[in-house]
C-alpha cells in the first residue's frame, strides 16, 4: 500500500503573496475613502512584495502550482482591479462634468485596463509562443499599474488638476491597457540573479538609483515607467528597421 502524503502549501512565498494582495485591497479601500496618496503607495508596496515572492520561492526551492495560481489571482487584484478603481475614483468619474462623452471614455478606459490585466495574466500563464525568458509578451501588469500610481502621485504632489490632468490619467490608463494586450516584447530581467557575482562598481547603481528616486519620487518613478513602457514600441521599430534595411550595393568600376 502506497502511503499518502499530506498536502500543504509553502508558508514564506505565499505569505509574501498575501501581503501583496492585502496591499492591493488596501489601495482600493484608500481610493474609495479619498486617500489617493495612500492608494498609490499601496500599489508600489504590492509591486515590491510581488517581486519578492517569486524570487524567494526559487531561492528556497518552494515553488508550487498553488503558489503560481495564487500569485496570478493576487496580481489581478493588485495590478488589474486596484489601479482601475484608483484612477476612476481619483478623477475619471469627474470627466462627465466637462462632457458626457468624456465620462463614457473614462469609464471604458478603466474597464479596458482591468480586462487587459486579466488578459495579460491569462496569456502569461498559458502561452508558450515566446520561449525566450529574456522577454515578456505585452507590458507586464505591475509596471502598467505603476504608471497609474505615479500619475496620481504627481497630481497630488504638484496640485495638478483640471481637464489636462484628467486627460493625462485617461491616456495613461488606456495606453497601459493596450500595451498589456499587445504583442510587444519587453525585457523581463529574469536573468538578473541576486546570488551571482557582480563587479564592485555595479553595486554603486543601487544607492545611485535610491538617491535618484528620493530626489523627486513621483517624477522619477513616472519617468522609469515611461522609459520601460516605451522600450516595447522602440524595440519593435528597431527589429522592423533591421528586417527591412538592405545594405547599399557596391558600385562596379
Amino acid at each position: 500500500m502506497v502511503s499518502s502524503r499530506r498536502r500543504g502549501i509553502y508558508l514564506l512565498p505565499n505569505l509574501l503573496t498575501t501581503g501583496a494582495l492585502f496591499a492591493g485591497f488596501y489601495s482600493i479601500v484608500a481610493a474609495i475613502d479619498g486617500n489617493f496618496l495612500g492608494a498609490a503607495w499601496a500599489i508600489y508596496m504590492a509591486m515590491f512584495l510581488d517581486g519578492l515572492d517569486g524570487r524567494v520561492a526559487r531561492m528556497t526551492s518552494t515553488e508550487s502550482d498553488f503558489g503560481k495560481e495564487f500569485d496570478s489571482l493576487a496580481d489581478m487584484v493588485s495590478f488589474g482591479l486596484a489601479p482601475a478603481i484608483v484612477i476612476y475614483q481619483w478623477g475619471i468619474e469627474r470627466l462627465p462634468e466637462y462632457a458626457a462623452l468624456w465620462g463614457r471614455l473614462g469609464w471604458l478606459a478603466a474597464f479596458l485596463f482591468t480586462v487587459a490585466a486579466a488578459f495579460r495574466l491569462a496569456r502569461f500563464n498559458t502561452s508558450t509562443a515566446i520561449n525566450d525568458k529574456h522577454f515578456f509578451q505585452g507590458l507586464p501588469s505591475p509596471p502598467a499599474a505603476s504608471g497609474i500610481a505615479a500619475t496620481v502621485w504627481m497630481s497630488i504632489e504638484y496640485d495638478i488638476g483640471g481637464l489636462l490632468a484628467l486627460v493625462m490619467g485617461l491616456a495613461v490608463t488606456a495606453l497601459g491597457g493596450l500595451a498589456m494586450m499587445s504583442n510587444l516584447r519587453y525585457l523581463s530581467f529574469k536573468d538578473f540573479n541576486l546570488s551571482s557575482r557582480v563587479r564592485y562598481g555595479n553595486l554603486l547603481l543601487i544607492p545611485l538609483l535610491l538617491i535618484l528616486v528620493s530626489l523627486n519620487p513621483p517624477v522619477v518613478l513616472f519617468a522609469m515607467y515611461f522609459t520601460y513602457a516605451t522600450t516595447g514600441p522602440l524595440l519593435w521599430l528597431w527589429r522592423r528597421f533591421r528586417r527591412n534595411w538592405k545594405p547599399p550595393r557596391a558600385m562596379s568600376t
